[in-house]
Protein backbone atom coordinates (compact mmCIF):
# COMPACT_ATOMS: atom_id res chain seq x y z
CA UNK A 1 0.00 0.00 0.00
CA UNK A 2 2.86 2.36 0.88
CA UNK A 3 4.47 1.76 -2.53
CA UNK A 4 1.19 2.65 -4.23
CA UNK A 5 0.95 5.91 -2.28
CA UNK A 6 4.57 6.75 -3.10
CA UNK A 7 3.86 6.12 -6.78
CA UNK A 8 0.79 8.38 -6.75
CA UNK A 9 2.77 11.14 -5.03
CA UNK A 10 5.63 10.89 -7.50
CA UNK A 11 3.31 11.00 -10.50
CA UNK A 12 0.87 13.58 -9.13
CA UNK A 13 1.82 16.11 -11.81
CA UNK A 14 0.85 13.69 -14.56
CA UNK A 15 -2.43 12.83 -12.88
CA UNK A 16 -3.18 16.53 -12.46
CA UNK A 17 -2.36 17.12 -16.14
CA UNK A 18 -4.71 14.35 -17.27
CA UNK A 19 -7.47 15.62 -15.00
CA UNK A 20 -7.13 19.17 -16.36
CA UNK A 21 -7.20 17.84 -19.92
CA UNK A 22 -10.42 15.96 -19.23
CA UNK A 23 -11.98 19.04 -17.65
CA UNK A 24 -10.90 21.17 -20.64
CA UNK A 25 -12.42 18.75 -23.13
CA UNK A 26 -15.66 18.65 -21.16
CA UNK A 27 -15.85 22.47 -21.14
CA UNK A 28 -15.15 22.64 -24.87
CA UNK A 29 -17.76 19.98 -25.56
CA UNK A 30 -20.43 21.73 -23.48
CA UNK A 31 -19.80 25.32 -24.62
CA UNK A 32 -18.89 24.99 -28.31
CA UNK A 33 -21.36 23.49 -30.79
CA UNK A 34 -18.77 23.04 -33.55
CA UNK A 35 -16.30 21.09 -31.39
CA UNK A 36 -19.19 19.12 -29.92
CA UNK A 37 -20.25 17.97 -33.37
CA UNK A 38 -16.68 17.00 -34.29
CA UNK A 39 -16.24 15.00 -31.08
CA UNK A 40 -19.62 13.37 -31.55
CA UNK A 41 -18.82 12.39 -35.16
CA UNK A 42 -15.42 11.04 -34.17
CA UNK A 43 -16.99 9.02 -31.39
CA UNK A 44 -19.49 7.54 -33.83
CA UNK A 45 -16.70 6.55 -36.24
CA UNK A 46 -14.71 4.97 -33.39
CA UNK A 47 -17.80 3.13 -32.14
CA UNK A 48 -18.47 1.88 -35.66
CA UNK A 49 -14.93 0.53 -36.01
CA UNK A 50 -15.15 -1.17 -32.62
CA UNK A 51 -18.51 -2.73 -33.52
CA UNK A 52 -17.12 -3.91 -36.86
CA UNK A 53 -14.09 -5.55 -35.24
CA UNK A 54 -16.34 -7.09 -32.59
CA UNK A 55 -18.59 -8.47 -35.32
CA UNK A 56 -15.65 -10.02 -37.18
CA UNK A 57 -14.35 -11.61 -33.97
CA UNK A 58 -17.79 -13.00 -33.12
CA UNK A 59 -18.24 -14.36 -36.65
CA UNK A 60 -14.83 -16.03 -36.51
CA UNK A 61 -15.62 -17.68 -33.17
CA UNK A 62 -18.90 -18.99 -34.62
CA UNK A 63 -17.29 -20.47 -37.76
CA UNK A 64 -16.87 -23.89 -36.17
CA UNK A 65 -20.57 -24.23 -35.41
CA UNK A 66 -21.54 -22.80 -38.79
CA UNK A 67 -19.20 -25.22 -40.57
CA UNK A 68 -20.64 -28.13 -38.58
CA UNK A 69 -24.19 -27.13 -39.53
CA UNK A 70 -23.20 -26.83 -43.20
CA UNK A 71 -21.54 -30.25 -43.16
CA UNK A 72 -24.61 -31.81 -41.60
CA UNK A 73 -26.92 -30.15 -44.09
CA UNK A 74 -24.69 -31.19 -46.99
CA UNK A 75 -24.79 -34.77 -45.72
CA UNK A 76 -28.58 -34.68 -45.47
CA UNK A 77 -28.85 -33.38 -49.04
CA UNK A 78 -26.51 -36.09 -50.30
CA UNK A 79 -28.57 -38.78 -48.57
CA UNK A 80 -31.76 -37.33 -50.05
CA UNK A 81 -30.14 -37.35 -53.51
CA UNK A 82 -29.10 -40.98 -53.12
CA UNK A 83 -32.60 -41.88 -51.95
CA UNK A 84 -34.17 -40.17 -54.94
CA UNK A 85 -31.73 -41.93 -57.27
CA UNK A 86 -32.57 -45.25 -55.64
CA UNK A 87 -36.29 -44.67 -56.09
CA UNK A 88 -35.75 -43.58 -59.69
CA UNK A 89 -33.80 -46.78 -60.44
CA UNK A 90 -36.59 -48.85 -58.86
CA UNK A 91 -39.26 -47.08 -60.92
CA UNK A 92 -37.29 -47.56 -64.15
CA UNK A 93 -36.82 -51.26 -63.40
CA UNK A 94 -40.50 -51.68 -62.55
CA UNK A 95 -41.53 -49.84 -65.70
CA UNK A 96 -39.45 -52.19 -67.84
CA UNK A 97 -40.79 -55.35 -66.22
CA UNK A 98 -44.30 -54.48 -65.10
CA UNK A 99 -45.81 -51.38 -66.62
CA UNK A 100 -47.96 -49.38 -64.27
CA UNK A 101 -46.53 -50.79 -61.07
CA UNK A 102 -45.65 -48.17 -58.45
CA UNK A 103 -42.99 -48.90 -55.80
CA UNK A 104 -43.93 -48.86 -52.13
CA UNK A 105 -43.62 -45.23 -51.04
CA UNK A 106 -43.59 -46.21 -47.36
CA UNK A 107 -40.27 -48.03 -47.68
CA UNK A 108 -37.60 -46.08 -45.83
CA UNK A 109 -34.16 -45.34 -47.21
CA UNK A 110 -31.93 -47.54 -45.02
CA UNK A 111 -29.01 -45.11 -44.66
CA UNK A 112 -28.20 -42.29 -42.25
CA UNK A 113 -24.95 -40.71 -41.06
CA UNK A 114 -23.06 -39.41 -38.03
CA UNK A 115 -20.71 -36.41 -38.21
CA UNK A 116 -17.23 -36.94 -36.75
CA UNK A 117 -13.99 -34.96 -36.44
CA UNK A 118 -10.61 -36.36 -37.42
CA UNK A 119 -8.27 -36.42 -34.39
CA UNK A 120 -5.41 -38.40 -35.95
CA UNK A 121 -4.50 -39.03 -39.57
CA UNK A 122 -1.56 -40.56 -41.43
CA UNK A 123 -0.83 -40.35 -45.15
CA UNK A 124 2.93 -41.02 -45.35
CA UNK A 125 2.92 -44.73 -44.41
CA UNK A 126 2.21 -47.79 -46.50
CA UNK A 127 -0.65 -48.71 -44.14
CA UNK A 128 -2.43 -45.52 -43.15
CA UNK A 129 -5.16 -45.09 -40.55
CA UNK A 130 -7.55 -42.34 -39.44
CA UNK A 131 -8.92 -41.82 -35.92
CA UNK A 132 -12.19 -39.94 -35.33
CA UNK A 133 -13.91 -38.73 -32.16
CA UNK A 134 -17.06 -40.85 -32.44
CA UNK A 135 -17.43 -44.41 -31.21
CA UNK A 136 -19.68 -47.09 -29.82
CA UNK A 137 -21.64 -44.62 -27.65
CA UNK A 138 -22.55 -42.71 -30.83
CA UNK A 139 -23.85 -45.82 -32.57
CA UNK A 140 -20.68 -46.49 -34.57
CA UNK A 141 -19.78 -50.09 -35.40
CA UNK A 142 -17.10 -51.82 -37.50
CA UNK A 143 -17.62 -52.05 -41.27
CA UNK A 144 -19.48 -48.74 -41.54
CA UNK A 145 -18.61 -46.61 -44.54
CA UNK A 146 -16.96 -43.22 -44.15
CA UNK A 147 -17.13 -40.26 -46.55
CA UNK A 148 -16.01 -36.64 -46.63
CA UNK A 149 -17.74 -33.69 -48.25
CA UNK A 150 -15.83 -34.55 -51.43
CA UNK A 151 -15.97 -38.32 -51.65
CA UNK A 152 -15.34 -41.74 -50.11
CA UNK A 153 -12.78 -41.95 -47.27
CA UNK A 154 -12.77 -45.58 -46.09
CA UNK A 155 -14.35 -48.12 -43.74
CA UNK A 156 -14.52 -48.25 -39.94
CA UNK A 157 -12.19 -50.94 -38.60
CA UNK A 158 -11.98 -50.70 -34.80
CA UNK A 159 -14.42 -49.06 -32.39
CA UNK A 160 -14.09 -47.95 -28.76
CA UNK A 161 -16.60 -46.08 -26.61
CA UNK A 162 -15.59 -42.58 -27.80
CA UNK A 163 -13.24 -43.16 -30.74
CA UNK A 164 -13.06 -45.17 -33.95
CA UNK A 165 -10.23 -46.13 -36.29
CA UNK A 166 -10.83 -46.04 -40.05
CA UNK A 167 -9.02 -47.95 -42.77
CA UNK A 168 -8.87 -45.31 -45.53
CA UNK A 169 -8.52 -45.85 -49.25
CA UNK A 170 -4.80 -45.12 -48.68
CA UNK A 171 -4.25 -48.56 -47.19
CA UNK A 172 -3.45 -51.84 -49.01
CA UNK A 173 -6.12 -53.58 -46.91
CA UNK A 174 -8.80 -51.41 -48.49
CA UNK A 175 -10.83 -52.89 -51.34
CA UNK A 176 -13.74 -50.91 -52.72
CA UNK A 177 -16.26 -52.03 -55.34
CA UNK A 178 -16.59 -49.19 -57.88
CA UNK A 179 -17.92 -48.51 -61.34
CA UNK A 180 -17.87 -45.81 -63.98
CA UNK A 181 -20.84 -43.50 -63.52
CA UNK A 182 -23.62 -44.57 -65.88
CA UNK A 183 -22.26 -48.10 -66.25
CA UNK A 184 -23.35 -51.34 -64.58
CA UNK A 185 -19.95 -53.04 -64.74
CA UNK A 186 -17.78 -52.82 -61.64
CA UNK A 187 -14.19 -53.40 -60.56
CA UNK A 188 -12.09 -53.34 -57.41
CA UNK A 189 -10.37 -50.13 -56.28
CA UNK A 190 -7.11 -50.37 -54.32
CA UNK A 191 -4.21 -48.06 -53.47
CA UNK A 192 -0.86 -48.51 -55.18
CA UNK A 193 1.07 -47.26 -52.13
CA UNK A 194 2.83 -44.49 -54.01
CA UNK A 195 0.76 -41.34 -54.47
CA UNK A 196 -1.84 -40.17 -51.92
CA UNK A 197 -3.97 -38.66 -54.70
CA UNK A 198 -4.37 -41.78 -56.86
CA UNK A 199 -5.65 -45.37 -56.67
CA UNK A 200 -6.20 -48.13 -59.23
CA UNK A 201 -9.47 -49.64 -60.39
CA UNK A 202 -8.76 -53.19 -61.56
CA UNK A 203 -10.76 -55.91 -63.32
CA UNK A 204 -13.01 -53.57 -65.28
CA UNK A 205 -14.26 -55.43 -68.40
CA UNK A 206 -12.69 -54.09 -71.56
CA UNK A 207 -16.03 -53.54 -73.32
CA UNK A 208 -16.97 -50.86 -70.75
CA UNK A 209 -17.06 -47.45 -72.43
CA UNK A 210 -15.32 -44.60 -70.60
CA UNK A 211 -12.86 -41.78 -71.14
CA UNK A 212 -10.50 -39.64 -69.11
CA UNK A 213 -12.33 -37.37 -66.71
CA UNK A 214 -15.28 -39.75 -66.19
CA UNK A 215 -16.54 -40.07 -62.63
CA UNK A 216 -15.93 -43.21 -60.58
CA UNK A 217 -18.61 -44.01 -57.97
CA UNK A 218 -19.43 -46.77 -55.51
CA UNK A 219 -21.21 -49.71 -57.11
CA UNK A 220 -23.57 -50.40 -54.21
CA UNK A 221 -22.67 -54.13 -54.40
CA UNK A 222 -21.88 -54.32 -50.70
CA UNK A 223 -23.55 -53.61 -47.38
CA UNK A 224 -21.13 -50.75 -46.61
CA UNK A 225 -21.81 -47.96 -49.12
CA UNK A 226 -24.91 -47.03 -51.08
CA UNK A 227 -24.48 -46.82 -54.84
CA UNK A 228 -23.47 -43.53 -56.43
CA UNK A 229 -21.05 -42.03 -53.89
CA UNK A 230 -18.21 -40.20 -55.62
CA UNK A 231 -14.79 -41.85 -55.38
CA UNK A 232 -12.80 -39.95 -58.00
CA UNK A 233 -12.23 -39.43 -61.71
CA UNK A 234 -10.42 -41.40 -64.42
CA UNK A 235 -6.98 -39.89 -65.00
CA UNK A 236 -5.38 -42.69 -67.08
CA UNK A 237 -5.93 -46.30 -68.09
CA UNK A 238 -4.26 -49.34 -69.64
CA UNK A 239 -5.13 -52.93 -70.51
CA UNK A 240 -4.24 -55.62 -68.02
CA UNK A 241 -1.98 -58.57 -68.84
CA UNK A 242 -4.77 -60.90 -70.00
CA UNK A 243 -6.14 -58.16 -72.29
CA UNK A 244 -9.71 -58.78 -71.13
CA UNK A 245 -9.80 -56.11 -68.45
CA UNK A 246 -8.84 -52.48 -68.02
CA UNK A 247 -6.76 -51.03 -65.19
CA UNK A 248 -7.82 -47.46 -64.49
CA UNK A 249 -5.81 -44.86 -62.63
CA UNK A 250 -8.30 -42.93 -60.50
CA UNK A 251 -7.65 -39.48 -59.08
CA UNK A 252 -9.29 -39.63 -55.65
CA UNK A 253 -11.89 -36.99 -54.83
CA UNK A 254 -10.97 -36.83 -51.13
CA UNK A 255 -7.88 -34.85 -50.17
CA UNK A 256 -6.60 -36.98 -47.30
CA UNK A 257 -3.89 -34.50 -46.35
CA UNK A 258 -6.45 -31.84 -45.38
CA UNK A 259 -9.13 -34.10 -43.92
CA UNK A 260 -10.83 -32.55 -40.88
CA UNK A 261 -14.44 -33.79 -40.82
CA UNK A 262 -16.09 -36.99 -42.04
CA UNK A 263 -19.53 -38.61 -42.13
CA UNK A 264 -19.92 -42.18 -40.94
CA UNK A 265 -22.71 -43.97 -42.82
CA UNK A 266 -25.10 -46.30 -41.04
CA UNK A 267 -26.83 -49.04 -43.05
CA UNK A 268 -29.78 -50.33 -41.03
CA UNK A 269 -30.08 -53.40 -43.28
CA UNK A 270 -26.39 -54.32 -43.07
CA UNK A 271 -26.70 -57.00 -40.34
CA UNK A 272 -29.57 -58.76 -42.10
CA UNK A 273 -27.84 -58.66 -45.48
CA UNK A 274 -24.62 -60.11 -44.07
CA UNK A 275 -26.45 -62.82 -42.18
CA UNK A 276 -28.25 -63.95 -45.34
CA UNK A 277 -25.02 -63.88 -47.36
CA UNK A 278 -23.17 -65.92 -44.72
CA UNK A 279 -25.96 -68.52 -44.65
CA UNK A 280 -25.80 -68.78 -48.45
CA UNK A 281 -22.03 -69.39 -48.31
CA UNK A 282 -22.42 -72.07 -45.68
CA UNK A 283 -25.00 -73.88 -47.82
CA UNK A 284 -22.70 -73.99 -50.83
Amino acid sequence: MRKLLDFLVRKRHWFLFVLLEIVSLMLIYRNNAYQRNIIFSSANVLTGHISSVSGYVTSYLNLHEINKELLERNGQLEMELLELQDRLDMMMADTLTFTGFAPDSTEQFPYSFVLAEVVNNSVSHLSNYITVNKGRKDGIAPDMGVVSERGVVGIVSTVADKFSVIIPLLNPKSRLSCKVLGSSYFGSLSWNGRNTHYANLEELPRHVEFQKGDTIVTSGYSSVFPAGLIVGTVSDFEKQHDDNFFSLEVELATDFQSLNNVRIIKNYNQAEQRRVEQEARRND
